[in-house]
């Protein structure tokens, strides 16, 4: 049998061993729960220090929860949460924020490469009519990396926080792949965050090498306590976090995620070289996005490398995702056969 080679997603990945000594590490003994563990206790001096500045962070278990708890200490059930239509929260969270916020409603504006621009953002707040009648324009959230594996470079963040403040809107990160995006931009991670004037980030970690840890870290502290009691509302808060919290730390203090996010960015590089004119969209960070029309596909997928379809059939579109502990041998057969395609 062809051995499967496997593109589908970073969420496929394993867990890196450095995770797993952290967790084992944590499981020793009896501690105080709900967030009062010396583990958790501990997130806001390391992310702190990981950010240069001041923040609260809070453990949670999915990057859905982050996102919609953060957005909802944003957006009032009547507000309107700004964002690219392949967003992952207009995509892939079933409406969750929405839920989480008790109605506030996602207005999409167009970009290219699924960014926002700080024009584009503009022109939509000042042609959104406000009155009693209307939603009330409450946040922007934009994602790093985007949904096409696009980083945005800390000048295209701070141009739309700008516009943001302006019209008096929080600001919120997706960082499902923040580790990716930083390593590809070369940037210190609060270059594209708080000091561009980001209010709140989900900083994912279980895309890479965590076992399912995310945090949302808060630099806008007056946010805090809304989300506090929304977190704990929605089921949210962990009895035992010290095990997610312990990742991490763990994730942060061992470096995991600078190298593991430079391994994978690297296979996605060979690749997009690999797919030549194939290719849809800049790669930046983890994901591949290449045209291979059903004939490609198919014949990719007799050789056993499996993928995603991107888009509607009749695109040819398919997205390929490199992950932190990916076969180097899967990514020289995948780069051999799309060059010889």
């Amino acid at each position: 049998m062809t051995q499967s080679k496997r593109f589908f997603s970073d969420n496929t990945a394993s867990v890196c061993p450095e995770i797993l000594e952290a967790i084992t590490a944590a499981n020793r003994g009896l501690t105080i729960a709900y967030g009062d563990d010396p583990w958790t206790q501990r997130l806001d001096e390391v992310l702190g220090e990981f950010f240069a500045t001041e923040v609260r962070a809070f453990a949670v278990a999915t990057g859905t929860a982050a996102n919609s708890l953060a957005l909802a200490t944003m957006a009032p059930p009547y507000g309107a949460i700004y964002c690219h239509p392949e967003a992952h929260i207009a995509v892939d969270e079933c409406g969750a924020p929405g839920f989480f916020s008790g109605g506030a409603q996602l207005e999409r504006i167009e970009g290219g490469n699924a960014k926002l621009s700080a024009a584009a953002l503009a022109a939509a707040l000042d042609g959104h009519a406000v009155s009693v009648h209307s939603v009330q324009p409450a946040a922007v959230s934009i994602s790093q990396a985007t949904e096409l594996g696009t980083a945005y470079r800390p000048a295209e963040v701070a141009a739309l926080t700008e516009v943001a403040r302006a019209h008096g809107l929080h600001v919120h990160m997706d960082g499902a792949r923040f580790a990716n995006a930083v390593r590809y931009l070369d940037c210190h991670p609060g270059d594209v965050t708080w000091r561009a004037g980001v209010d709140v980030l989900s900083f994912g970690a279980t895309k890479n090498g965590a076992l399912g840890a995310e945090a949302v870290v808060f630099f806008h502290l007056g946010l805090v306590r809304d989300f506090e009691l929304r977190r704990k509302r929605a089921g949210h808060l962990l009895s035992k976090s010290r095990f997610v919290s312990a990742q991490l730390l763990a994730y942060v203090e061992s470096g995991v995620w600078r190298r593991n996010a430079e391994r994978a960015n690297a296979f996605a590089r060979r690749l997009g070289q690999a797919a030549g004119k194939r290719l849809l969209h800049p790669v930046e960070a983890n994901e591949v996005f290449i045209r291979l029309g059903a004939e490609g596909k198919a014949s990719l997928r007799a050789a056993g490398f499996e993928f995603y379809d991107w888009g509607s059939a009749a695109s040819g579109a398919a997205r390929l995702v490199a992950s932190w502990d990916q076969d180097e041998r899967h990514v020289e057969a995948l780069c051999a056969a799309l060059t010889a395609m």
